[in-house]
């Protein structure tokens, strides 16, 4: 009996696509960041924070999403250009859905776009879409223990969120666990602290973003 490793094929076409939309996007000076993290981690939130602080002609969005179109409209409001994918079920992004999203965005005067990934820890840390940097974001109410029980997601992101602090002191969250596991898994890492919906943080990340 023959065993075909279908998965293998699918991550090298996606990984050859990748570079195609890496490439085109290089060629022309645009930098592209994909934000990762759990559905209620608060990735549009810190999305929206960003936006607030950084020039908005420079920047375009791409917000992934299983159904509806509601983050998109979040972002959209704030004078973004944005380009809504639905996978319609589908529990990651691919490359070709960006290289389509990318097609219907006007790039002129672009210098990076954020692509706000599906909320997940496992299937989006496995795809490479374009990127080149990952941030993951990671709140205290999810627990610390994600990093060991999520591994991939941490050993491949380049920036990571710890977010919600301000809710630290009435959670069980034990920060000095997470970032022990978080640097075994990834010494490089570097994580920020943020409580997004107060603003707070942000610049830290920003800085850290123009830094990669």
């Amino acid at each position: 009996m023959k065993t075909i490793d279908v998965k293998t094929g699918i991550y090298k076409r996606n990984d050859e696509k990748a570079k195609q939309v890496n490439d085109y996007l290089h060629n022309r000076n645009i930098k592209v960041f994909n934000l990762l993290g759990t559905p209620g981690s608060g990735k549009t939130t810190i999305l929206e924070q960003l936006l607030a602080k950084m020039e908005k002609e420079k920047i375009a969005v791409i917000e992934g999403d299983l159904y509806t179109d509601q983050d998109a409209k979040r972002i959209e409001s704030l004078g973004v250009r944005t380009v809504q994918l639905n996978t319609k079920g589908a529990c990651h992004l691919e490359a070709q859905m960006i290289e389509e999203a990318v097609q219907e965005l006007d790039l002129t005067g672009i210098e990076t776009i954020i692509i706000d990934n599906i909320g997940n820890l496992v299937c989006t840390a496995e795809f490479k879409i374009g990127e080149d940097i990952r941030i993951t974001v990671s709140s205290v109410t999810e627990g610390n223990d994600k990093p060991l029980k999520y591994p991939l997601m941490f050993q491949t992101t380049d920036l990571l969120v710890l977010n919600k602090m301000d809710l630290a002191p009435f959670t069980n969250f034990d920060k000095e666990k997470f970032s022990e596991d978080v640097k075994k898994l990834n010494p490089n890492c570097s994580i920020i602290e943020c409580a997004a919906v107060k603003g707070e943080g942000v610049d830290q990340l920003i800085h850290a973003m123009s830094d990669k």
